[in-house]
């Protein structure tokens, strides 16, 4: 057994791993951890690199892209750590930071899950907390109606937008970014849902954890940067479409099939009427980059609907 076992998933993100990596040195100065990788089979030298500078950590090399739930599991499944960190390549903590949160966790033994402050890469603050995904919620969310006014609770109240992150405090689920889970939290919810390819998995963690009897938390310190969405960003219309599917997919576990076909409802028209506004532009401006966005929107408001209808 050792304190913290740090599983790090990664996908053609090579150089925010190295750097990454390279922050964990001081980032655990009095904690005793193993690091394990899981490569999801990238094709940009990322395995090499880290057999190459990186010896002591455990490296897991997949032959194929087995999405971000079962990579997590695989590692977590040969992890020895008392506490579990979910953690982004594309992360940067600063020193101390692992020891603070590990003793956080000693200190309050009924929380099993904690989540710490994230930053953007300028250093401002990245809303890293949201509530628990409900019908309402995500159509203020789809809508954009919380975007017009984030700063109110009661609009915002998905992405709990109108809060500065600036207390500890109960939270239905942090970012899974950079997640510490207790290991006996991780036992009693059982392991990552591998159905969630990619997002919502941490969700639906955070879900069965706050069922199985435990507090999840976060800390407004340490404060970790956080680069953001790096392997995503590779494939944008995948990205958008990977979302929403996974979305329905939790709707769909969690609250029944009634519930979800009345969030495809409110989906669908929200996505026709953003096409519509991207084509409304692109007409307008008489832009091939106009029209390139709007061809974009199409595409994926087509892929969507396929990927609801299927599931």
């Amino acid at each position: 057994m050792c304190d913290l076992s740090i599983v790090i998933v990664n996908w053609n993100t090579r150089d925010l791993l190295r750097a990454c990596l390279t922050s964990l040195h001081e980032a655990a100065r009095r904690t005793v951890c193993e690091i394990i990788v899981v490569d999801n089979a990238s094709t940009d030298g990322s395995a090499e690199m880290v057999r190459a500078t990186f010896p002591h950590v455990r490296l897991m090399a997949l032959p194929e892209n087995v999405g971000f739930a079962r990579a997590n599991n695989l590692g977590f499944a040969q992890a020895r750590g008392r506490y579990f960190l979910l953690l982004n390549p594309d992360t940067w903590l600063p020193p101390g930071a692992l020891d603070e949160m590990t003793a956080l966790m000693d200190q309050m033994p009924d929380v099993g899950i904690l989540g710490p402050r994230l930053l953007n890469a300028d250093g401002s603050l990245q809303p890293s907390c949201s509530r628990f995904p409900t019908l309402f919620n995500i159509a203020l969310d789809c809508w954009g109606i919380s975007r017009i006014a984030p700063r109110n609770r009661a609009l915002a109240r998905f992405k709990m937008t109108w809060w500065a992150h600036d207390e500890a405090r109960d939270v239905d689920q942090p970012s899974g970014a950079c997640l510490l889970v207790r290991r006996d939290a991780w036992n009693d919810a059982g392991p990552l849902d591998e159905r969630f390819f990619l997002y919502f998995e941490e969700v639906d963690l955070c879900w069965r954890v706050r069922q199985a009897g435990w507090r999840i938390r976060f800390t407004p310190t340490p404060q970790i940067t956080h680069y953001g969405g790096q392997s995503s960003l590779q494939n944008l219309d995948a990205r958008i479409v990977q979302r929403y599917a996974s979305l329905v997919s939790f709707f769909r576990k969690h609250y029944g099939l009634l519930t979800t076909a009345a969030l495809c409802a409110a989906i669908a028209p929200a996505m026709l009427a953003r096409t519509l506004l991207a084509s409304a532009r692109a007409a307008l401006a008489g832009q091939q980059r106009q029209w390139e966005y709007a061809a974009q929107y199409w595409r994926v408001a087509a892929l969507l609907c396929v990927s609801m209808i299927a599931r």
